[in-house]
């Protein structure tokens, strides 16, 4: 069994917000440059993401496409939206399975030849019977996420995937939760765990910044299905992501001038924020409570551990105080970095902190630091990401000390 590095959900340049440098060719130069083995596609229903893959991508294996020239290996992706708003990441076992499925799909959405993040007018039970068509794979995006995720619909799995819920085998977790939320919750006791980045641009502080390490014979569909399943002695042995401190949803805040609440508060104040009379979204970190079997978490033993990470790039700005990350003074120092230790990945996770220190002690410090769980963050809530700080900062909610608005 080999072990590789894997992002299973990011986005193309035909997805709103994103990066028009979102193509094959930057994408491969930047996730190698990142240490990813596997990257998804992305957008792999739009009719001119699909040109540009079929134009640049060869088979490689089962259901794997690599670029000429290149080690990165590519599986073919998408994310859709049904009709409760709901987010799905699909998985395919080849570019001809995605063409199917989007002609079984056309006449369920209206922008499906324009936006790379399809809206399809069916929901998530129907939505699996027709991946199961083609044999791909389906599972929730970014679950807990309040705006358009499983979890902010509906309180079970299965009012989602109705009877189609044993066809599910994996979850995404999102930028605001990790392994140990959402291993309170019983029901995702049997479900694979995938921490993805859902990039919309390809520079590395943003591709692979949450990334899977799996354990699988080779890369192949077929593999990379059995590792979801767990069969065998495939899986997953290890997520990698941001500490969810950082994620924008993380603490219930208000989603115009980012106050955080405690739950008892938002929903005291019917979850209008008395400041600025914006609206109060419920963070994730109190909607995973809601949904908790447990108040600790039960990992079983197929849910590996979770390391919380910062990008290279932050790191090196909270090592120089350089705020700008695309800044020439960052860029230099990263590549240093990478071009001594093989990889971002390989600084972040894998070479020795002494080693690390040898070639940059701040650097190295700092990696330490997060390593051993010794960061400090300041959530993020609302809408508003949160950030690693190397001071002893804390969170401030309305009603605990927080300043309001007419205190600035």
């Amino acid at each position: 069994m080999d072990s590789f590095d894997a992002d299973f959900h990011v986005h193309s340049k035909y997805s709103g917000g994103t990066s028009q440098r979102m193509e094959l060719p930057v994408i491969v130069k930047q996730a190698g440059l990142k240490g990813l083995d596997l990257v998804a596609t992305g957008d792999a229903l739009h009719p001119g993401w699909l040109r540009h893959l079929k134009g640049n991508l060869l088979e490689v294996g089962e259901g794997i496409y690599g670029v000429e020239g290149s080690d990165v290996r590519f599986i073919v992706q998408t994310e859709v939206e049904d009709c409760k708003r709901v987010h799905h990441v699909i998985l395919f076992p080849s570019i001809s399975a995605a063409e199917s499925l989007r002609d079984s799909l056309e006449g369920y959405s209206r922008d499906i030849d324009r936006e790379g993040r399809a809206h399809i007018r069916i929901g998530g039970e129907e939505l699996v019977d027709f991946a199961l068509e083609v044999d791909a794979l389906v599972g929730p995006a970014h679950a807990f996420t309040p705006w358009t995720s499983l979890y902010k619909e509906y309180n079970s799995l299965e009012g989602c995937y109705g009877s189609n819920l044993g066809h599910v085998r994996f979850l995404e977790l999102g930028l605001s939760a990790d392994s140990c939320m959402a291993d309170r919750i019983a029901e995702l006791q049997d479900l694979s765990f995938l921490s993805n980045s859902d990039a919309h641009s390809p520079w590395p502080h943003r591709l692979g910044r949450e990334f899977n390490r799996i354990r699988v014979k080779e890369l192949s569909f077929p593999e990379i299905r059995l590792a979801l399943e767990h069969r065998g002695s495939r899986g997953f042995v290890l997520n990698v992501g941001l500490n969810p401190l950082e994620g924008k949803y993380h603490l219930t805040a208000c989603s115009r001038c980012f106050l955080k609440f405690k739950s008892v508060d938002a929903v005291s104040l019917h979850y209008r924020c008395p400041e600025c009379g914006g609206r109060i979204k419920k963070g994730v970190l109190d909607r995973v409570a809601e949904l908790s079997s447990w108040d600790e978490p039960r990992r079983p033993s197929h849910h590996p551990s979770y390391l919380h990470i910062v990008p290279l790039a932050e790191v090196i700005s909270l090592a120089t105080g350089i705020s700008t990350l695309t800044s020439k003074k960052i860029r230099a120092r990263w590549d240093s970095l990478v071009e001594g230790f093989g990889s971002e990945i390989n600084v972040l996770v894998d070479s020795d902190v002494g080693d690390l220190k040898k070639a940059d002690l701040r650097v190295g410090s700092i990696i330490e630091r997060f390593r051993s769980g010794r960061m400090n963050y300041i959530a993020g809530g609302g809408g508003l990401y949160g950030k690693p700080t190397l001071r002893d900062e804390v969170d401030e909610f309305w009603g605990y000390g927080q300043k309001t608005l007419s205190d600035y």
